[in-house]
């Protein structure tokens, strides 16, 4: 592992035109979509018996407007704004910390994402994302409570993708919040930083309304840095939003007693954070990430709720340093089933989907098969949507994917 690279990044200046993309090769695995386990059945069908969608065999010129009003056809405009350095929650070293204080209103999370690497030598057989939430920024409780204590809603978003797949997510109250330097306990699950590695305990139960098993998701999984990156950055020009690459390259061992599966593979650690809400501060955003021969890659950009648009790629050395590097083109995707637009950026502007992780009405997150830079990769990438997000026909439907236990 390095560390200690001070390199100061040159400011992050936006590029022409918009979206990520990437290349229509493909590279093993997720060739067919993974069962959404319940997702979008489920929300399709309380959305038509909330009447906010029309009833199956109803003839419907656009099912979907709802949800979509106020969306901005898809190309509009130009990036013209950019990420400058910030200080946010870093460490001199890189490593995550977990004592950050989050301001009323605001939020605080890590992420980490994996694909496996398969014995055959290709990659995504497996998949994974775990989402620590302080202030849970997509909670309709926290929401409803007016935002004023933000860790009294927190919670362990845990998301299996492949065979034996599991999704849990239940929010907790500031009683089974525990927060020190290197370690995050929210109910009986637990993150902690080693000096070496990010340990996640994982304690959780799959509880969402609709789903006839109620599964347990419990097993531990390591993820190991090859570089910390110690330098954060501000997604808007007040610094009310960071976000903090803590290890864009990483190796992970996934050993989960239930459901009984074992991978290694490569990963993807990250933390944002907020004084502010995520439908305050943006309209939409379209995020990736890829690992490179030496290195990993970051394109991020989106429109703001002031309307002003930003984006930046990010290239990460083998010793975790960002560099500002040009945009690739922008690669569309198709939309997915809710009708999230999706987009990326890659050589030529081509991108294919390999699979879809998740797809929500105002969430998708995705593998892609893509090049960039002259190189072959496979990228995950995530779009959001708080315009959506915002809307009554989402948040009456959120409980049931994200309940909550009484603390």
């Amino acid at each position: 592992m390095h560390q200690g690279h001070d390199a100061q990044p040159l400011p992050l200046r936006a590029g022409a035109g918009g979206g990520l993309s990437a290349q229509t090769g493909h590279s093993g695995g997720f060739r067919r979509a993974v069962p959404l386990d319940g997702w979008s059945p489920l929300w399709t069908g309380l959305a038509r018996v909330g009447g906010v969608l029309p009833s199956a065999g109803r003839a419907h010129a656009d099912p979907w407007a709802l949800l979509r009003r106020g969306e901005h056809p898809s190309g509009r405009g130009r990036a013209d704004g950019r990420l400058v350095r910030a200080d946010r929650s870093a460490r001199s070293d890189g490593a995550p910390r977990f004592d950050a204080q989050i301001a009323p209103g605001g939020y605080g999370w890590w992420y980490v994402d994996a694909i496996s690497e398969d014995p055959k030598g290709g990659q995504g057989r497996h998949g994974l994302t775990i989402i620590a939430f302080l202030g849970s920024v997509f909670s309709p409780y926290y929401k409803a409570s007016g935002r004023g204590a933000p860790l009294n809603h927190a919670a362990l978003n845990v998301a299996l993708y492949g065979p034996k797949a599991r999704w849990a997510m239940t929010e907790r109250g500031q009683g089974e919040v525990t927060q020190e330097r290197d370690a995050l306990a929210i109910g009986p699950s637990s993150v902690r930083w080693t000096g070496q590695a990010l340990e996640i305990d994982i304690v959780e139960q799959d509880k969402r309304l609709g789903i006839p098993w109620q599964r347990p998701v419990r097993g531990t999984i390591r993820v190991f840095p090859e570089a910390l990156n110690p330098v954060s950055f501000a997604l808007d020009p007040e610094g009310k939003h960071t976000w903090h690459c803590l290890a864009p390259r990483a190796r992970i061992e996934v050993d989960m007693r239930e459901p009984g599966v074992s991978w290694t593979g490569r990963a993807y650690l990250d933390s944002n954070f907020g004084s502010e809400s995520l439908e305050e501060g943006f309209d939409v955003w379209h995020w990736s990430r890829a690992h490179l021969r030496d290195g990993a890659l970051v394109c991020y950009e989106g429109t703001r709720s002031d309307k002003s648009h930003f984006a930046s790629a990010i290239r990460f050395d083998a010793y975790g340093t960002p560099q500002q590097v040009e945009l690739p083109m922008t690669a569309p995707l198709p939309n997915t089933l809710w009708q999230m637009e999706r987009k990326t950026r890659g050589d030529r502007g081509h991108a294919s989907v390999i699979k879809t992780w998740e797809d929500a009405p105002f969430y998708a997150r995705s593998t892609l098969a893509s090049r960039l830079y002259g190189e072959q990769v496979v990228a995950v990438q995530e779009s959001l949507d708080m315009r959506r997000f915002a809307s009554p026909v989402v948040q009456f439907m959120l409980p049931y994917r994200m309940p909550r236990v009484a603390s």
